[in-house]
């Protein structure tokens, strides 16, 4: 392929959103790059302050169970107070609550301002999906999704290396930096973004929507359905940071091995997302969750045979491959199946399946390991990928014939009995 191609083919990718989007990306990206609690709060407890590893763990867990809590309750503010309220109001605490975490001594002052920290970082996310959902025509979320992801990737990637250097010197520099670039993407939320939620219609309008609640989310059998094979999706992807680093070292494998393997994940989604994108961008999103699914729990289920770093470096290709295609067509699906003034309680819930799944995959990881061995986990994910390929399959079949929730009559009327891509099943 020319230069020139190259050229032409980022254009497209990047041509038709609107300015706001690309601010709520900025803000992402920058977002991202200040990432130093999560990547390095066990190293920071164990090795700066001396702290047992089951402490690093419960701190680790209590951070997560912060994010359980908090998903409902934001996606809750973000229909009622709106999205900009709501993600300012999250990134000014998270800056906050880094930066006191960064001065705590006592274990219970630690453990306590973790779990805020999980609180007050994981509030944004229904937030942020929400806004992009409004902002962004439903043709072009798949792309916007995609581009949204490799901006956290791309910010982690740069992050993890630049922060490394950092805390050699000084931890507490790596909890203000965050603190002060959290700082920085609230600034740029209050400068830069409109609030971008829909106003209710006219009377009758109003009348004949349903009050949307938790209530009505929990009652959304397809919708909860979806939720429930982010889960498993989740709980397979996360055995990269769980299950995959026990069974390495438990096979003789250094850190710097895992490192090494583990990296290739986060330089194949910066390179590949965009293009890999730009190729299912208009092809059924049943047929991508299906197949992104089965390379998941089968990509994974391949580590059971990774005698040696090139063998295990090719299942992290798979893996990825699969993550690749399922974050953005994944989310896409959630709008899509997200009423219009209740998008906030919907991404919220969908934002909780992932909170839960970062409590109970390190958990199902080390129980399997311990009991049964490494092979028995490779074997859970294969069996989780085959389970939500077949319930991706079951819950989108005859989707593209029901109107988009949120839609408009005329706007339903257009979509009905036309075939759904992957562009436009938002």
């Amino acid at each position: 392929m020319s230069v020139a191609s190259l050229i032409r083919a980022a254009r497209e990718s990047v041509a038709g959103l609107p300015r706001a989007f690309w601010w709520l990306w900025t803000s992402t990206l920058v977002n991202r790059l200040g990432a130093f609690v999560a990547t390095f709060m066990t190293l920071y407890l164990t090795v700066e302050r001396g702290y047992s590893a089951s402490f690093a763990g419960l701190v680790v867990a209590l951070h997560g169970l912060g994010g359980v809590i908090s998903s409902l309750a934001a996606g809750v503010m973000t229909d009622r107070l709106g999205r900009r309220p709501t993600l300012m109001a999250a990134q000014v605490s998270t800056a906050f609550s880094v930066a006191l975490l960064g001065f705590m001594e006592h274990p219970a002052a630690i453990a306590s301002v973790a779990l805020l920290v999980g609180m007050t970082s994981n509030a944004s996310r229904p937030a942020v999906q929400a806004m992009m959902a409004d902002i962004v025509r439903p043709e072009d979320r798949v792309r916007a999704f995609a581009l949204n992801y490799w901006a956290i990737n791309l910010g982690f990637a740069v992050s993890a290396t630049v922060a490394g250097f950092v805390a050699q010197y000084s931890y507490l520099a790596g909890f203000l930096g965050e603190a002060a670039l959290t700082l920085v993407c609230a600034v740029l939320v209050y400068v830069k973004l409109p609030e971008s939620r829909p106003e209710k219609g006219d009377a009758a309008q109003v009348a004949a929507e349903a009050e949307v609640s938790l209530g009505t989310v929990l009652r959304d059998g397809r919708y909860m359905g979806v939720v429930g094979l982010s889960f498993l999706i989740a709980l397979i992807f996360m055995q990269g940071s769980f299950g995959l680093p026990l069974a390495m070292g438990s096979a003789g494998f250094s850190t710097g091995d895992y490192g090494l393997v583990i990296a290739v994940n986060g330089i194949l989604i910066v390179l590949l997302q965009i293009p890999v994108t730009r190729f299912i961008e208009h092809r059924d999103p049943q047929k991508l969750l299906v197949l992104s699914a089965l390379l998941a729990g089968y990509g994974f289920g391949l580590t059971a045979f990774g005698g040696s770093l090139g063998i295990l470096t090719l299942t992290v290709c798979v893996w990825t491959l699969a993550e690749i295609v399922n974050s953005p067509t994944q989310m896409s699906l959630v709008v899509r199946l997200s009423p219009l003034h209740g998008r906030g309680r919907y991404q919220g819930m969908y934002t909780m399946s992932w909170a839960v799944a970062s409590l109970v995959a390190p958990l199902l990881a080390g129980t399997v390991i311990d009991h049964f061995g490494a092979g028995w986990l490779w074997g859970t994910t294969a069996v989780l990928g085959t389970v939500a390929g077949a319930g991706y399959w079951l819950l989108m079949r005859n989707l593209a014939q029901e109107p988009v929730a949120g839609q408009d009559a005329g706007a339903a009327a257009t979509t009905a009995g036309a075939p759904l891509p992957a562009g436009a099943d938002a």
